[in-house]
């Protein structure tokens, strides 16, 4: 097994690599995710509905469905439903710090990835083979958390298809780099 502390520069660069690969596919192409949040009817309806909520998790209509009786049951399921994720007061958004912490993100994914890699292969692993195997892990880290989020709460799955290739490009920009500055 290959040390940690030996692929220092790897994980370091792998995750910085994916933070600004993330950045140019969020902010610095309108085409890609842009259009992935859509306007409510009645936007200043809504935030004024949950304007004093506090932040956290909301279902819409929160129901237990066990309770209901057939007919409540088959009211519930016309709709609508929904997930709402809510952040009050908005004020206490900071982007410097959202940044950070998805930076940190990237270095603890690194940090797996190198620790799987790093189990499974040896010092003078050939570059494909090193590609391959952190390839995989790096895709399967970064590519399909939101994939539940299309099956239990309605994500739209074009959104989710473009979270996947985005999955698959930071997972293939961490096993370019592993496999660069992979051990000799």
């Amino acid at each position: 097994m290959i040390p940690l502390t030996a692929l220092w520069l790897p994980i370091l660069l792998s995750a910085v690599a994916v933070f600004i690969a993330s950045n140019i596919l969020w902010m610095a192409l309108p085409f890609w995710h842009r259009g992935d949040y859509a306007t409510l009817p009645n936007e200043k309806a809504a935030l004024d509905a949950v304007r004093d909520a506090k932040s956290g998790q909301y279902m819409i209509p929160r129901i237990n469905y066990g309770k209901l009786t057939p007919e409540q049951r088959e009211e519930a399921m016309k709709g609508p439903m929904g997930l709402l994720v809510l952040r009050n007061p908005a004020s206490q958004f900071s982007f410097p710090a959202a940044l950070v912490s998805y930076l940190i993100y990237t270095l603890v994914i690194s940090i797996l990835v190198a620790y799987i890699a790093a189990a499974t292969l040896r010092p003078g692993t050939p570059y494909l083979e090193v590609f391959r195997i952190v390839g995989t892990a790096g895709i399967l880290a970064y590519s399909f958390g939101s994939v539940a989020d299309s099956i239990w709460y309605g994500k739209p799955w074009s959104i989710t298809v473009k979270n996947i290739i985005d999955g698959v490009i930071y997972g293939l920009l961490t096993a370019v780099i592993f496999g660069w500055f992979w051990p000799r």
